[in-house]
């Protein structure tokens, strides 16, 4: 584990647009009232009581400098170690220690110097607030392209999160390749960030405004699931979706008819080859998914409700964390001839004439939505 006074990595150089980002979340935006749109806002969706508990907790300064394009909270996160990529004022990293727990740890890394003064100024607050013995948080100054120079060492965390960074590097390749190699075998990156209906013109990504506003580096969609699959990952699994606004005119006039959303993904690291399709009954208990378990749009897992999966999310789920949650049977009629509910979700039909898209969560008592917006194939 890299030690949190580590210098940052002296093998990687600023470009341009590094430069100019430090200089957007550093100096030009103060708080959360600065920003132009609300790509980098997290949405008012409701929380689950636990979450709201631990954010609760978490310092006001830290939240009032921190800016992201959602709320990043995977499930099953006790005893874990949690990378953070672009952590900010350190909101994200208090918040999951409290849910790690005191044997799990969370380390964040960051290149602004500026964001990084705020999270380490209540490190010790934090940790007497959560009642902890000794820290189990660390920050990193560092860059999301240069993980190992950082000191973060390879195959050492369990999770990895970012939330509304990724679209602010120049290379969004080499983000996910680092973030592979320090993952452990079965290990997930999730996260939210800004996409588009289509790739940008080059006026879009010049625009530094656009490009600190987390809307100039946006990936098209297709992209992503490319460049995952190059880097060895998972096809990215899309949780969550929602509609990206921009107030300013004069940006808007600039962005024309592309629109953005704002998704949360989920990407493995698991072993290659293929596998074949089962079907999985979730045996429940995991914190704030007791009896429902929304994992994405496609699949909702309900406490002894036999569920056919396809081959890759059968893989994820028997190599991953969540393997002791689920009993894995295979594929075809069952023991007592219980038939398997099958998803019947495209993830493109999603896409193509969907936007805010929710968890299916619907059948485990919450609210879901869906807003018709157009994206391009």
């Amino acid at each position: 584990m890299a030690d949190s006074n580590c210098g940052c990595a002296k093998g990687f150089t600023d470009s341009a647009i590094h430069v100019d980002v430090k200089e957007y979340y550093g100096i030009t935006v103060k708080s959360t009232k600065d920003l132009q749109s609300n790509a980098c806002v997290a949405p008012a969706t409701p929380l689950p009581a636990f979450i709201r508990q631990a954010l609760g907790k978490v310092h006001s300064e830290v939240i009032s400098k921190y800016y992201g394009c959602g709320l990043v909270v995977p499930e099953c996160l006790e005893g874990c170690r949690i990378l953070d990529l672009g952590s900010g004022s350190g909101r994200d990293c208090y918040m999951l220690s409290q849910l790690v727990g005191e044997k799990g740890h969370v380390t964040g890394i960051d290149m602004t110097q500026e964001q990084l003064e705020i999270a380490r100024k209540y490190l010790d607050h934090h940790m007497q607030e959560f009642g902890y013995k000794a820290p189990n948080v660390s920050f990193v100054h560092g860059y999301i392209e240069a993980l190992a120079e950082a000191g973060l060492q390879n195959n050492s965390f369990d999770i990895i999160i970012s939330n509304c960074v990724v679209n602010l590097s120049p290379d969004k390749k080499r983000v996910l390749a680092e973030a592979y190699n320090i993952l452990k075998e079965g290990g997930e990156l999730y996260f939210s960030d800004v996409y588009s209906s289509e790739r940008l013109t080059s006026e879009i990504k010049n625009h530094k405004v656009l490009w600190g506003e987390c809307i100039g580096g946006a990936l098209w969609w297709q992209d992503l699931v490319q460049l995952a699959e190059e880097v060895g990952f998972s096809r990215p699994r899309l949780v969550t979706a929602s509609i990206i606004t921009v107030d300013n005119k004069e940006l808007q006039d600039i962005l024309g008819d592309f629109k953005f959303i704002s998704a949360t993904y989920r990407l493995f690291k698991v072993a290659k080859g293929s596998s074949k399709p089962c079907r999985v009954i979730y045996n429940g208990g995991i914190r704030g998914v007791e009896n429902c378990f929304p994992f994405d749009c496609q699949y909702t897992f309900k406490t002894e409700e036999v569920v056919e999966v396809d081959g890759d999310l059968a893989k994820i789920l028997s190599s991953s964390r969540f393997a002791e949650d689920f009993t894995f049977e295979p594929s075809g009629q069952g023991q007592c001839g219980v038939k398997a509910k099958v998803s019947n979700k495209d993830e493109k039909d999603l896409w193509f004439g969907l936007v805010s898209v929710s968890l299916p969560q619907g059948s485990c008592g919450y609210n879901s939505s869906i807003t018709e917006y157009g994206l391009n194939e």
